[in-house]
């Protein structure tokens, strides 16, 4: 991944946290992502009064991977309100997991890291099969 485009995503990012929907928390989230064919995805939180119902913005970007046809995410950068790199929650590395898998690489406050690195001994698809009788 090249430092060109590390800043094509955050920009992205920051565009769409700047769309957020967030009045209870006051708290925009954006992402942005690459998928492996090159194409750029973004969205952002959108909260709900009913807090349990809310979508972080990693969810609305996996749905905008599945919209415009799939494959998977290669590289993905949070941001909050200020465009600073926020950490995706454990729920949405589960999410990142699933569509990237265990080389998508994230920009973290600590640096470019794989999925392997956040979410060591992930679950996965193929754990589903593991027990079955």
């Amino acid at each position: 991944m090249t430092e060109d485009g590390w800043q094509q995503l955050h920009a992205a990012a920051v565009e769409a946290m700047e769309r957020a929907y967030a009045p209870y928390s006051d708290f925009p989230v954006g992402v942005a992502g690459f998928a492996d064919d090159g194409r750029l995805l973004s969205a952002c939180n959108v909260e709900n009064a009913s807090y349990a119902v809310g979508l972080c913005a990693e969810c609305g970007l996996i749905s905008d991977l599945v919209r415009t046809g799939g494959g998977r995410l290669v590289a993905v950068w949070c941001v909050d309100a200020r465009g600073e790199t926020l950490m995706p929650c454990g729920r949405c590395r589960q999410l990142l997991w699933e569509h990237g898998g265990a080389e998508c690489l994230i920009r973290t406050p600590e640096g470019d890291l794989s999925l392997t690195e956040i979410l060591p001994q992930a679950f996965g698809a193929q754990d589903l099969t593991k027990g079955a009788p």
